[in-house]
């Protein structure tokens, strides 16, 4: 006997903390309250990456992150003697934002512990949404700990930035929407931090779109999740650009749902998400964080794995510091050889630099730097050496100018990014 698709995934829901109701009831709340962001086709990522894109655009949230719709849940259900107590919450970025936004459109006293590593500019962001913030601790850890002493001895409702039934609820409207917006997708591609997004959003399309597969997004130097889901430990930590997921350790309510409903998360390395920021910018003039990404990552980390399918992505956030995304551009014109840089031996004497300009001028090459030392001990007596950085139209442009180098009897070096050797 064949069992009908449907039964399936009623099966596949059984016993979860958090179902299809719950999200669907936590659904009007979030429609009151939180902008209901679209879900578009991208045709210039759908050129890049092989598959049939669509986008559903949570970095124009109010405070730029999809937090906003589990928080508002979770605020919004609190008894008049929980509200009159407050909320507190522990956060370095997005969720403070969505607690202390939400708490003060609802007349609810917010407090958010961030530790004190926290870089002023989001301290800043979340006291403008009206909370009072507490610096704690050098890390999240810390911050945590913190958050729940306040709990306990102020009687503010903890806010959990991801494993709480409410939160997950509310995060799981996003998938809701994207089913209502969006063609019939083969796959969403989901960041994974503490889980929150992904639960939520998993128990949403087992319940109404059974056939899309919900794929979840890590970064490799944090795979919490993935750790959780197949029990192989790997090292957790370190620099990354996606912070917003950067957890040592996920929910216990998440990863629950998430080995029932999540069939497979993708790893993805510090160049696939830098390659993903620029992308969005470029392709889809949209602002993204790291974290918010992640989806786009995971496309261009394993092409082949969705190459001709409907997909899905979520930017899940687009708080990015501007430094990072110039720093991001610029590594990106690097790897497409737009940007390059040459370094030459040249005898010392005059003319030597107007000539090399000239002919760089005549192939079109547009001189961004230029440093000129006497002093290094390779280098003879009677030379310099010269290193140039230039702007060039591509890969084939930038082979054409070292050829050209040559061919006027000048040893030339291919530098890579940052001035290492090639």
């Amino acid at each position: 006997m064949t069992v009908p698709a449907t039964a399936l995934e009623i099966d596949r829901e059984k016993d979860l903390p958090v179902t299809l109701a719950d999200v669907e009831g936590a659904w009007p709340l979030v429609r009151a309250s939180v902008l209901r962001t679209p879900t578009l086709r991208a045709p210039r990522l759908s050129a890049f990456t092989g598959a049939e894109v669509y986008v559903k655009y949570e970095n124009l949230q109010a405070t730029a992150s999809f937090k906003e719709r589990g928080a508002l849940v979770k605020l919004s259900r609190l008894t008049p003697e929980e509200a009159r107590r407050g909320a507190v919450a522990m956060s370095a970025g997005n969720h403070a934002q969505a607690v202390a936004y939400h708490g003060t459109r609802l007349g609810i006293s917010t407090l958010i512990v961030m530790p004190e590593t926290t870089p002023q500019v989001k301290v800043a962001a979340t006291e403008a949404f009206g909370a009072e913030v507490v610096l704690f601790g050098e890390t999240v850890a810390d911050a945590y700990e913190e958050a729940e002493r306040i709990s306990k001895a102020q009687g503010r409702v903890f806010v959990h930035p991801y494993d709480d039934v409410d939160v997950i609820a509310g995060q799981g409207s996003v998938a809701l929407e994207m089913i209502e917006d969006g063609p019939a997708f083969d796959a969403v591609l989901v960041p994974i931090g503490g889980g929150g997004l992904i639960a939520g959003m998993a128990v949403a399309f087992a319940g109404r779109s059974p056939a899309t597969q919900v794929v979840g997004v890590e970064t490799q130097l944090y795979p919490a999740m993935w750790t959780a889901m197949t029990g192989e430990a790997r090292p957790c930590g370190g620099p990354t650009l996606a912070e917003g997921i950067a957890v040592r350790n996920v929910g216990e309510i998440t990863a629950q749902i998430v080995r029932r409903l999540v069939p497979h998360v993708v790893l993805v390395d510090e160049t696939a998400l830098e390659r993903a920021v620029n992308a969005f910018l470029m392709h889809q003039k949209t602002l993204a964080e790291g974290a918010g990404a992640a989806g786009l990552a995971a496309l261009i980390a394993e092409p082949e794995r969705f190459k001709g399918k409907t997909v899905g992505l979520v930017v899940s956030g687009g708080n990015i510091d501007p430094r990072m995304i110039a720093g991001i551009l610029l590594r990106e014109l690097e790897r497409e050889e737009r940007i390059v840089s040459f370094r030459l031996t040249i005898l010392d004497r005059p003319g030597m630099l107007g000539r090399i300009a000239t002919l760089l001028g005549k192939l079109g090459a547009n001189i961004l730097e230029v440093h000129h030392r006497r002093t290094f001990l390779d280098v003879p007596a009677k030379g310099t050496r010269l290193d140039l950085t230039v702007e060039t139209r591509d890969q084939a442009h930038a082979e054409l100018i070292q050829k050209a180098l040559e061919g006027e009897g000048l040893p030339v070096q291919r530098l890579g990014a940052g001035g290492a050797d090639w």
